[in-house]
């Protein structure tokens, strides 16, 4: 026997034994509950052996002043993702460690007095060529960005730099990202174009070859109306033309229609993307902090965020996000960082 969900995907396949009734059952039909089979930790460890094998990168680990920012960094050196410098206030990162039983005896602490000076302090060291990840603690996105794009930090490329969500839904059949949700608050065209490059070239680092990309808007058809689906109609073309590289890009597509093959097929869409989407572009940072957000808490998603196009990869999750999610991000941030390695080493 087999079983296929909505969007006629095989979910459960096996045999059984039927024994013939010897008279005649009459039942009536009863409506049997939905059940979802999620385990996030299951999820989480499938994650984290993407990295197996691959020795631990130097992160710089800034600010790490509460439990979840400090434990996130100490279980990431725990799964031999890194080896983490942690910079900041050393007696609060020590009283933090003191209060939630945390070794930090294997750890280097760099020393500073407060959250501004932590920024700085890892940026020097990404300079210096001591580290070659940052990742956010307790401190604002805003104080970290403003260290990293800084015109002397070193770290900027000719790449526009934007942060991907991935995050793996039990109710999804793959991991998705998202982008850009956290950095760029409403990007041009332009913008769009790196964002989506940046998309496409990490979904290339954890093995999708020719990732499927979503441009999202409201509606799926162009409308001048709606600058969102003019933008994607204009990255379609680009694509087409090569300005942007290595996947498939389709849109302006509904979220519905990037992710349902069912709601793509009711409204007679034809597009190899719709349904199966790797990669959700979405029009602005609003928009997609929103469906990032709602997939984490309602959907039980687990999640990993990492900024692109720096010269090195930056874990940036929310100071609200647990360890674990820091314990994912840390996992891209290792593959990208060993992907950068070995083209720096073919260049």
């Amino acid at each position: 026997c087999a079983c296929h969900n909505q969007d006629h995907l095989l979910v459960v396949s096996g045999s059984a034994e039927v024994l013939a009734p010897r008279e005649k059952i009459i039942t009536k039909r009863k409506a049997m509950p939905e059940i979802t089979i999620s385990d996030k930790y299951a999820r989480l460890q499938a994650l984290v052996s993407r990295a197996e094998g691959l020795a631990p990168i130097d992160m710089a680990v800034v600010h790490p002043c509460d439990r979840e920012s400090l434990k996130g960094a100490l279980l990431a050196a725990e799964a031999k993702l890194i080896e983490p410098i942690l910079i900041g206030p050393e007696q609060r990162i020590r009283g933090v460690a003191a209060e939630n039983d945390l070794d930090l005896k294997a750890y280097r602490i760099v020393n500073c007095r407060h959250s501004h000076e932590s920024a700085a302090m890892a940026v020097t060291l990404i300079r210096s060529g001591d580290a070659e990840a940052l990742m956010k603690g307790s401190l604002h996105t805003d104080e970290l960005m403003a260290e990293v794009i800084s015109g002397s930090s070193g770290l900027r490329t000719g790449r526009r730099i934007s942060h991907v969500f991935l995050m793996d839904v039990p109710t999804y059949p793959r991991p998705i990202m998202i982008t850009d949700a956290a950095v760029n608050i409403a990007p041009t065209l332009m913008e769009k174009v790196d964002i989506v490059q940046n998309a496409i070239d990490l979904a290339h680092i954890i093995g999708t070859a020719e990732p499927k990309v979503a441009i999202l808007s409201a509606v799926e058809t162009v409308s001048d109306k709606i600058q969102s689906t003019l933008d994607a109609a204009a990255l379609c073309k680009m694509a087409d033309r090569g300005q942007i590289k290595g996947g498939l890009v389709d849109g302006p597509l509904a979220f519905d229609n990037a992710v349902s093959l069912v709601a793509a097929k009711t409204k007679g869409i034809v597009s190899a993307v719709a349904g199966r989407a790797d990669i959700l572009v979405v029009p602005d940072l609003e928009s997609g902090n929103m469906i990032a957000k709602q997939l984490e808490y309602l959907a039980n998603a687990l999640s990993a965020g990492i900024i692109l196009g720096a010269r090195v990869p930056i874990v940036l999750t929310s100071r609200a996000d647990t360890a674990e999610t820091r314990l994912a991000s840390c996992v891209i941030a290792a593959l990208v960082a060993h992907a950068t390695r070995a083209r720096e080493s073919t260049a």
